[in-house]
């Protein structure tokens, strides 16, 4: 008897799956190469468009992009008043991201500020320079040259539970310039987007800088069954404090 009789073989239409498999990651694969030697150069020379759809949602890590309408709004909030010194992170949020890249691509007479994106995924280290690996079950192991850094910071917590909360809101205060409420252009602007029943905790762990529940309500492209609200620190021509 041969030797090779004894090896066990897989039925065709389960080889058929697996290369189909290994095509589509190949393709995917492929698919990455040309988006981080796009990102390594667009953002400079303020061409192209960026999108999200090469980054499909893993709900396991409780991902949820954001519509471009709510992702827009956002960014843009973020972006209202920046200086040549003002430093944005986007604390696992990456749409917000994508969309602060595309309007910095599209209106060149905003001042380019630096942006840092902090997130769990690995897939966005096609963004060279602004990926900084973050886990918030270790809300402050991160790069000492982060610290007191930013103006502008936005995070999405990646869970509804106040030990996730608390553990951004350490991060927060890590990377924050300053902490104390936003008024006439000073302090560090701040948004979270989260879920409704966190407003208890939002506001007691953010009080200091004075973040309050506001009107507007971010949508997400492919829906989500938890209310969720956007709090911040300041008002502005989108939202009102409730």
């Amino acid at each position: 008897m041969d030797a090779d009789d004894d090896v066990p073989a897989l039925p065709a239409d389960t080889l058929l799956l697996l290369q189909a498999f290994a095509t589509e990651k190949d393709a995917r694969a492929k698919q990455f190469e040309d988006l981080k030697a796009k990102a390594e150069h667009d953002f400079d020379d303020g061409n192209g468009k960026l999108s999200m759809d090469l980054f499909g949602e893993d709900w396991n890590q409780s991902q949820f992009w954001y519509t471009d309408a709510t992702a827009r709004t956002l960014a843009k909030q973020l972006l209202n008043g920046v200086t040549s010194d003002s430093c944005i992170a986007v604390v696992s949020a990456p749409s917000v991201y994508i969309a602060l890249r595309n309007i910095l691509s599209e209106d060149d007479s905003i001042v380019k500020p630096r942006l840092c994106l902090l997130e769990y995924d690995k897939r966005f280290e096609v963004f060279g320079g602004d990926f900084v690996y973050y886990d918030f079950q270790q809300p402050l192991r991160l790069p000492q040259e982060l610290k007191s850094n930013f103006d502008r910071i936005i995070c999405d917590p990646p869970f509804l539970s106040e030990d996730c909360q608390t553990k951004t809101a350490l991060t927060v205060r890590f990377l924050a310039r300053s902490w104390s409420p936003y008024q006439d252009n000073t302090g560090s602007r701040f948004i979270s987007c989260t879920g409704e029943r966190m407003e208890a905790v939002i506001t007691k762990l953010y009080a200091k800088i004075g973040v309050s529940t506001t009107t507007f309500e971010p949508q997400h492209s492919k829906g989500l069954s938890n209310e969720f609200r956007c709090y911040a620190n300041f008002e502005c021509n989108d939202w009102k404090w409730r």
